[in-house]
């Protein structure tokens, strides 16, 4: 799994029938001392987060996995909220 801060979202006016009711959200991977580690990735959100929350998520064929119909072409999914954060002498 990996870490991110959800930055925003995205709103599009037509998507797959798999990504019907699912927000899609804007990420910002990053490392566990919060900072940057690549460009900004679009995920759906199977975990009800909101913007400025940090979040776990995966990615690939794993993405799908936490969808009812696991086989769609999800690149990326939002699986948790990060409650604390404690590593590298850092805590949020």
């Amino acid at each position: 799994m990996k870490l991110g801060k959800v930055i925003g979202r995205v709103v599009c006016t037509q998507k797959l029938e798999y990504f019907n009711g699912l927000k899609l959200l804007l990420v910002q991977p990053i490392d566990e001392h919060q900072q940057k580690t690549g460009d900004p990735i679009v995920a759906f959100d199977a975990a009800q987060a909101g913007e400025g929350d940090l979040i776990f998520y995966e990615t690939s064929k794993e993405a799908g996995w936490a969808l009812r119909e696991w086989f769609t072409p999800a690149d990326a999914a939002i699986l948790g909220i990060v409650d604390h954060l404690d590593g590298g002498g850092i805590t949020q």
